[in-house]
């Protein structure tokens, strides 16, 4: 039987008012408990307090009142609002500053109107693509299960839109693939749960299901600076809408677009992220008219709506004939990517550094041939081959 349990079936302490035990019973004054004491009470019953609802597709799912964390990665083109989304998303009156390599930020939701908060971990990469081997960074089969990834374009420069989302979407695809094969041999259900939940955002009877390549985390594209695309010429628009569709659908992700001087879109790009991390309701009212902000849901779209592009001679699939429509509208940008050995980048010269190190370097390789010289003398005199 427990303490608690116990506790309350016991009689009510006794005492004596004289010294030899016979005098007259008095109750003991039942003792007042301190702040704390009703603080760890209050928790041990939210702990407690777990019930099992089946949602309406009749998956039994946990409503717990424990605290979630989740983690955001949030990746994309160089200056593409990142951090304006983030700190919009935390609601938090910062000027941007420009992001070096991978920084980390967190946020807090209180839950139930009780004492116990939901916690996003936010992860931000700068730099582009030139950094994308961080990736492993955030993505990994500890928090894998409720990770989501926010890709950033910037729509007032589509020619870096295609380089940005091509490099982006395959090295997520193999990192994510990488992890929940790894969490499938510890954790098979886990790792199931996960691809499951991406896929039945589909459904078994989406029409194309069987035609897409859905990568097994959530994602979510956000085309930013919509506020200076909105005056691109319309044909123009319309490429870059229907190719951004296309490529979402094809991978499983959401699509919206945002601008940080747009209070509506700002309004609404907080509702899907807070949805993605805190799992707060998400308006499911999809907008693709390419003359106005998109806003499409993972499995909302079709390839019936979004359309064909025109053949291209050598193109062998749908995703093929959008890249080279859109290659030949929008010719692409070479970002820069960062040399293996960044002190041999010949944009950062310093004659005087530069001689230093050289000098080391050549020592470095003396000592490293005098090591090798002495492991070989001793091996022969202890008669090893080497």
């Amino acid at each position: 039987m427990s303490k608690r349990v116990y506790d309350q079936i016991q009689p009510p302490d006794m005492s004596f008012d004289d010294e030899d035990g016979k005098g007259t019973p008095i109750k003991s004054i039942p003792q007042t408990k301190c702040i704390w004491d009703l603080c760890i009470q209050a928790t041990e019953r939210a702990e407690l307090n777990t019930t099992r609802e089946v949602d309406t597709k009749g998956v039994l799912q946990e409503n717990s009142n424990k605290s979630v964390e989740s983690t955001m990665f949030v990746v994309g083109a160089k200056s593409a609002a990142k951090t304006s989304i983030i700190l919009r998303f935390l609601d938090r009156d910062e000027q941007p500053k420009p992001t070096t390599a991978l920084e980390y930020t967190f946020g807090r939701r209180s839950k139930n109107n009780n004492m116990l908060k939901d916690v996003a971990h936010v992860w931000e990469l700068g730099g582009g693509i030139a950094l994308s081997n961080l990736i492993e960074v955030p993505i990994t089969k500890q928090c894998v299960k409720n990770l989501s990834v926010v890709i950033c374009v910037d729509l007032s420069k589509p020619e870096t839109i295609w380089t940005t989302l091509e490099s982006l979407l395959n090295t997520i695809k193999l990192r994510a693939k990488k992890v929940i094969a790894e969490l499938k041999r510890d954790c098979p259900s886990d790792a199931n749960q996960i691809v499951a939940e991406c896929l039945a955002r589909y459904g078994s009877d989406h029409p194309d299901k069987d035609n897409l390549d859905i990568i097994p985390i959530p994602i979510t594209i956000i085309g930013t600076k919509y506020d200076e695309f909105q005056n691109f010429d319309p044909e123009k628009k319309k490429i870059i809408s229907k190719t951004l569709r296309y490529v979402a659908h094809h991978h499983g992700a959401h699509l919206c677009y945002f601008s940080s001087k747009m209070e509506a879109l700002v309004m609404k790009t907080r509702g899907l992220l807070g949805h993605l991390v805190f799992k707060t309701q998400l308006s499911k009212t999809i907008l693709t008219d390419h003359s106005k902000p998109i806003y499409v849901l993972a499995g909302m779209d079709a390839l019936s709506q979004i359309g064909a592009p025109p053949a291209i001679v050598g193109s062998r699939s749908p995703l093929e004939q959008w890249k080279q429509l859109f290659l030949s509208t929008f010719p692409q940008e070479a970002e820069a990517v960062l040399p293996d050995d960044p002190t041999k980048d010949t944009k950062y010269n310093e004659s005087i550094i530069d001689s230093v190190r050289s000098q080391k370097d050549e020592e470095l390789e003396r000592f490293k041939k005098l090591q090798e010289r002495k492991m070989r003398e001793e091996a022969r005199r202890e008669g090893r081959v080497m």
